[in-house]
């Protein structure tokens, strides 16, 4: 049995994979902890319920924002021995967020920038960047996106650290124009890919991710090909206030998830969300009103006609049952 939250600190933007060692390792946006500042925070689990905090994984800022504190949402991908860390960070001087690439030999760090951005702004429509392998088709996949703009994919080369030469960026998730405050759909990022049974499920999340206005939820759209074109739920219930997972009493604006698989095959939605008896921290700014997000998991279903749902479609807050572990 568990109880929310797995990991009791602010852990923005999870991305958590099970690496070649054996252990789950999950990586969080930066942070300041007891006074000091961490570029890239990860941690690892044997059984994705009790973390070990493993600290600094990107020690040596991108040689283009040495100034910045804005490195965020980072993805972790290995690929034949050596790990992948996507991420987006504000070069210095600039007005704009910018995808970036580091790589590492070994899941925990040290992650080095590969010392150029992959692509800038405008604004900061250049976040949360999600790496994906098609099993389809063997193309390797970069999702990305926000800035009240869509989600936009585009190839990736065969090093990874750049993309494909001739490759176009392709939008395929676009935020409703809607001025209903309601709708979570009106910003959408945090995108994360996960194929199961011949669909192509892109999680995402809207609208608002912090403060004490926080308006936030994890959506989701499916495809049966990797680029599209995805259906949202809301638009296949006719809901635009549908949602696989938003807030209650007990967990607000709960968002950027990412999808991992236990050692029973059971899938999990790992993402952020904010304790309102413990609001905020002490944080590096205010940009993001100083909310502190921690890391909680739900259990994630599916239904008769394939779509994905989470039960009470909110997070639980009581005992449940935990992720089967690797041991057991």
């Amino acid at each position: 049995m568990f109880t929310n939250p797995v990991l009791d600190d602010n852990f923005p933007d999870p991305t958590i994979i099970r690496a070649a060692d054996g252990w789950y390792y999950a990586y969080g946006t930066q942070t300041k902890r007891a006074g000091l500042i961490i570029n890239l925070q990860v941690a690892r689990s044997r059984d994705l319920v009790a973390w070990e905090y493993l600290g600094e994984g990107l020690p040596e800022k991108p040689v283009w924002a040495t100034e910045s504190q804005k490195i965020w949402a980072p993805h972790v991908s290995e690929h034949g021995g050596r790990y992948y860390l996507y991420y987006s960070s504000r070069p210095d001087g600039a007005d704009y967020f910018s995808l970036a690439v580091a790589v590492a030999d070994a899941p925990a760090g040290p992650f080095v920038d590969c010392a150029r951005p992959m692509l800038p702004g405008p604004g900061f429509t250049c976040i949360d960047p999600m790496a994906f392998d098609d099993p389809a088709t063997g193309r390797r996949l970069l999702y990305w996106g926000s800035g009240f703009g869509p989600i936009w994919v585009r190839e990736l080369a065969p090093d990874r650290l750049r993309f494909a030469p001739g490759s176009e960026a392709v939008a395929v998730l676009h935020p409703s124009a809607s001025d209903d405050p309601a709708n979570y759909h009106r910003l959408i990022e945090g995108a994360w890919v996960h194929y199961r049974a011949g669909w192509y499920y892109l999680f995402f999340s809207g609208d608002n991710c912090c403060g004490p206005h926080a308006h936030y939820a994890v959506l989701v759209a499916r495809a049966r090909h990797a680029t599209g074109p995805f259906e949202t739920y809301a638009a296949a219930t006719a809901n635009p206030h549908a949602a696989l997972l938003a807030a209650n009493a007990h967990w607000h604006a709960p968002g950027h998830n990412c999808v991992v698989t236990d050692a029973a095959g059971q899938d999990w939605l790992a993402c952020h969300a904010i304790d309102p008896r413990q609001p905020t921290f002490d944080a590096i700014d205010d940009s993001e009103g100083y909310s502190r997000r921690v890391l909680i998991l739900a259990r994630l279903d599916y239904t008769a006609d394939g779509w994905p749902a989470v039960a009470g479609g909110s997070p639980q807050w009581l005992p449940q049952s935990a992720p089967a572990s690797p041991a057991s």
